[in-house]
């Protein structure tokens, strides 16, 4: 990028697996990283729409003045928070971090974003203890069988697999559509749709309800699995980065998932710079 560390005014973090409860990891992400102290910085909890949500904040701080150039962290170890012993969620998912790199230019393509919510849906994907309303208890350590391969205990994750799969197939094309309805393109007008990477039959639901070509929507789940907050940006590098590094593209991210929550943003790209993925 040619970035001088001085010139990085905000940090934003998505994560639902911060160091500690307090302080917010961006605060310690601002002195690892050498960043000024004149760095705005900001955890957010949230899982799989995080990076869209992440996008948001940023470009909305952007807009406000102020802050030019900004870093968008989003990632989560989420493996630590699933039981081994549950094939519901183990098997499903894998741990990535991202960084995307925002700068403001007023003769930029605007960003435009459909957010939305549903509380009433929190259980269906959750860890029920371990917060201040429900502490650690030596019962919260106790392994329970629930049947069917699924054993774990309630500091770990426990989801809901067919709310959450009609959540999605329901949620994401919608808000695509009223997307799509408010800047006034049609999916023809997209060159990629990059959605949180859920899981293939879901997606694969959801492309099909939009009609998109195959070309149009990359996953990286035979890779990687469903990556939560980072399953958006690390799809886009690891199976678009040449198109990325060389031409002017158009684009809309979906992510849906815990809360309940999810959004959709269309943006532009225009030869970005695309570092090569880290593997651990």
């Amino acid at each position: 990028m040619n970035w001088e560390k001085a010139e990085i005014d905000a940090l934003v973090f998505v994560t639902q697996s911060p160091d500690y409860r307090t302080p917010a990891s961006s605060c310690i992400l601002q002195d690892r990283l050498g960043l000024p102290q004149s760095c705005f910085t900001l955890d957010i909890s949230l899982g799989c729409s995080g990076w869209v949500y992440g996008l948001s904040v940023i470009a909305s701080l952007m807009q406000s003045g102020g802050i030019r150039r900004g870093l968008l962290l989003a990632g989560d170890t989420v493996l630590k928070m699933c039981s081994s012993e549950d094939k519901s969620t183990y098997p499903l998912f894998g741990d990535a971090g991202t960084c995307t790199a925002v700068e403001f230019d007023p003769e930029a393509f605007p960003m435009t974003f459909a957010m939305h919510t549903d509380g009433s849906g929190a259980e269906a994907i959750i860890v029920p203890s371990g917060g201040f309303r429900n502490r650690e208890s030596p019962e919260s350590f106790e392994m329970v069988d629930y049947g069917e391969g699924i054993v774990r205990n309630s500091l770990q994750v426990s989801m809901e697999g067919m709310s959450v799969f009609t959540f999605g197939i329901s949620k994401a094309p919608k808000v695509v559509n009223e997307l799509l309805g408010v800047i006034g393109e049609n999916s023809n007008d997209i060159d990629y749709f990059t959605f949180h990477q859920a899981n293939l039959f879901m997606n694969e639901k959801i492309r099909k309800k939009l009609k998109l070509h195959e070309e149009q929507v990359p996953y990286s789940l035979d890779e990687f699995g469903n990556t939560s907050c980072a399953s958006i940006p690390l799809t886009l590098v690891v199976r678009c980065a040449d198109v990325l590094r060389f031409r002017k593209l158009r684009h809309v991210g979906c992510g849906f998932g815990v809360g309940l929550s999810w959004g959709a943003v269309r943006f532009d790209t225009d030869k970005i710079a695309v570092p090569e993925l880290i593997e651990i």
